[in-house]
């Protein structure tokens, strides 16, 4: 009978731990190009697509100051023409005054105009900068249908809903 050789169990190595991908950071767009009046265009948006925006952007802005400050004053007046007396909370008054109701809802109004004035600010910052027209999340290009509708937009659609992008 032959011998038969027994081979010794050789341990088998580990698997390194897989390592999880670190997402780069985006990458700005490349500058092609700064108008004279300081708009960055790059080659994705150029520059009468982004002066039309810059121009839609000032309009809007000078809107919505206006409205902040028509409703702040409207909110004022509210104010003035109460007189400390006025306030009823019986069955007429309902749970307190009318015009308190409605100065609240100026003054809310009148904070969301000034906080969409900010976000115009900043899309025309970006213009000086080269990075209008690209998410600040992945500054892949927002489409000019997008920006077309809201010209302040800082994110694709996917992403504000939480596609890609998210953590």
């Amino acid at each position: 009978m032959a011998s038969a050789r027994t081979k010794k169990a050789v341990p088998a190595k580990k698997a390194a731990p897989a390592k999880k991908a670190v997402p780069a950071a985006p990458v700005a767009p490349t500058v092609r190009g700064t108008t004279k009046d300081g708009i960055a265009y790059t080659k994705d948006f150029d520059v009468k697509f982004l002066k039309s925006q810059q121009a839609m952007l000032i309009a809007e802005r000078e809107r919505l100051i206006g409205q902040a400050d028509q409703l702040d004053a409207e909110a004022n007046q509210l104010i003035e023409e109460a007189e400390m007396g006025d306030v009823q909370f019986d069955d007429e008054g309902g749970e307190g005054d009318t015009m308190v109701v409605e100065r609240e809802r100026d003054l809310a109004l009148s904070a969301q105009a000034r906080e969409a004035v900010a976000d115009i600010d900043a899309a025309l910052a970006r213009m000086g900068q080269g990075t209008y027209g690209y998410s600040v999340m992945s500054m892949k290009p927002i489409p000019r249908e997008r920006l077309e509708a809201i010209p302040w937009a800082t994110e694709l659609v996917e992403e504000k809903v939480g596609g890609i992008g998210r953590r």
